[in-house]
């Protein structure tokens, strides 16, 4: 397998992201830190930057929103009352909605920020300018509820795949001595879903990474991604293990965070339970390229 231009392409494409938002630096600089001088500023444009590279590359049909679902309690498809025993519910505000919004309708929209029905979610998306200790536990959290909304029945009235959920920062300012800091990530996510009674495959983050190559532990200096694994089977009702491995940036790999971006959207979007259309190589990773560390498992009642 080659694949090579493809990589080239995103790597070229990832780097140009990082430099715009560089410039952004530039222009608005902070005095006595790195970053803007701005901080709620900074943080909305590394929001606005990540919608508007992800709206280059999605299909048409998706687009990439802020904004709400809400998760009515009312009758789906032509008479469904899978929901009749449920009330009406809404997650807290989501900073990237992945919305099919050419299959499905909108409830209310203003310019990116949106009210969406969760049948045409096909990704949630957490974005930090600096990922910081609490935010693994924090976000993990919020995205497992807003992927529980997200729990439908498609024509055959089994489930229909869930959302891609990630959590994407420019860097990262954790830094751990004791232990080895993605170790300790890992443990920050796993231990989010401790308690939680319907721990599904599809309800776990998929991706925590960086774009950037800046990061306060000097091992990790080129980022970094922390990357769900999908199990060989998915039969619907069998226990299985979510496998989480790590890909520790080398140089000229700043690509491979935005890659399992990519991949994770339209995994879910071409998924056999949504729609019959084969899925396009879109995305290349490098050949022999093996994760460098496997970090662990979480235990799931089953795939979704």
């Amino acid at each position: 397998m080659d694949g090579e231009r493809i990589r080239d392409y995103w790597l070229n494409e990832v780097q140009a992201l990082l430099q715009t938002y560089r410039q952004f630096e530039t222009l608005i600089p902070a005095t006595k830190r790195k970053g803007a001088g701005h901080t709620g500023e900074d943080g909305r444009f590394v929001e606005e930057l990540l919608r508007e590279y992800l709206s280059r590359y999605l299909p048409k049909g998706l687009e990439v929103f802020t904004g709400f679902i809400l998760r009515p309690s009312v009758k789906t498809g032509k008479n469904s009352r899978e929901r009749k025993m449920e009330s009406d519910c809404h997650s807290t505000q989501l900073d990237i909605i992945v919305f099919d919004s050419f299959n499905y309708p909108v409830f209310q929209k203003f310019g990116n920020n949106v009210i969406v029905p969760p049948e045409g979610v096909i990704a949630i998306i957490s974005v930090k300018k600096s990922v910081c200790d609490e935010d693994i536990k924090n976000e993990c959290q919020a995205l497992f509820k807003a992927a529980s909304l997200c729990q439908t029945m498609g024509l055959n009235n089994s489930k229909i795949r869930g959302p891609y959920l990630a959590l994407v920062s420019m860097q990262s300012t954790i830094k751990k001595v004791r232990t080895n800091t993605l170790e300790w990530i890992f443990d920050q996510i796993r231990d989010s879903y401790k308690g939680e009674e319907e721990v599904t495959f599809d309800k776990l983050v998929g991706f925590i990474g960086t774009l950037g190559g800046t990061s306060s532990d000097a091992n990790l200096q080129y980022g970094w991604s922390i990357f769900k694994k999908r199990p060989f089977s998915d039969k619907a009702n069998a226990e299985i293990d979510a496998r989480y491995v790590v890909f520790n940036h080398k140089e000229n790999e700043s690509h491979l965070g935005f890659q399992f971006l990519i991949t994770g959207i339209l995994s879910v979007f071409y998924d056999e339970t949504r729609r019959n259309i084969k899925r396009p190589g879109y995305t290349a990773f490098p050949s022999g390229r093996k994760h460098d560390k496997e970090l662990g498992k979480i235990k799931c009642k089953s795939i979704r």
